[in-house]
């Protein structure tokens, strides 16, 4: 609504505007009162970015909070940075670059805040692994040979290639989409390594609860957090 109307300011602006010395007072007012038209689309436009902002700004605080408490189980922090980023997308529609540079600091923030940025990989991780999701399993992981995989009462397997078949031949007896709860959640980091440990709560449909202890590891490359080791062992529940 604030577009058009501002479409339609600037272009009676621009019809009206050459007849100020043939009309006199009364142009002159209109113009002024299109001027103001104008004013208030712009406004209106403003007005609704920092809507957005200030909603991305109250999602960047928690994320930050849950970050420092190293309890956050990531989908949390995941959901904002998918905020954020739609957030930005509404600015640049409106063309209001001066906010999307805002915008764009909390994301640059966000990321730089590295429990942040590796509790999101791991529910990243986590919602490919409920949905049975190849492709995002492969974008996930680091590639390389020393990369890890422990699936609950198998042996380790190395390579990422061989990694990658694991999670097919997993998934061959899975339900879609699976209930995955992560409880008692820590996030570690050091330089440009960090693990998360948490016990998992797997469930396809008509089955029951099982439960892992799980410990996974992200390295960062290039600014980009992947998943390098993953372990689960059954526990008990």
């Amino acid at each position: 609504m604030s577009t058009q109307l501002l479409g339609n300011a600037n272009f009676f602006l621009k019809r009206t505007s050459f007849k100020v010395e043939e009309t006199g007072g009364f142009a002159f007012s209109c113009i002024n009162c299109l001027r103001l038209l104008q004013h208030s689309a712009v406004l209106a436009a403003s007005i609704k970015v920092q809507k957005h902002i200030a909603k991305a700004s109250r999602f960047s605080a928690v994320t930050a909070c849950k970050a420092a408490g190293e309890s956050a189980s990531g989908e949390s922090i995941l959901l904002d940075e998918q905020s954020l980023e739609r957030e930005l997308q509404i600015a640049i529609d409106l063309e209001n670059y001066g906010e999307a540079a805002r915008i764009r600091d909390s994301l640059r923030i966000l990321h730089e805040d590295r429990k942040a940025s590796v509790l999101a990989a791991n529910a990243r991780f986590y919602n490919a692994f409920s949905k049975g999701d190849q492709a995002s399993m492969q974008a996930l992981w680091r590639k390389g040979n020393d990369v890890c995989c422990v699936h609950p009462g198998a042996s380790g397997i190395s390579g990422y290639d061989l990694v990658m078949s694991s999670w097919e031949y997993v998934w061959v007896n899975y339900e879609f989409p699976l209930q995955i709860e992560l409880k008692d959640v820590q996030v570690h980091v050091r330089g440009d390594v960090g693990y998360v440990t948490c016990i998992e709560l797997v469930r396809t449909r008509g089955s029951s609860w099982g439960r892992q202890f799980a410990t996974n590891v992200f390295e960062r490359v290039d600014g980009q957090w992947y998943i390098c080791v993953h372990h689960a062992s059954p526990v008990d529940i």
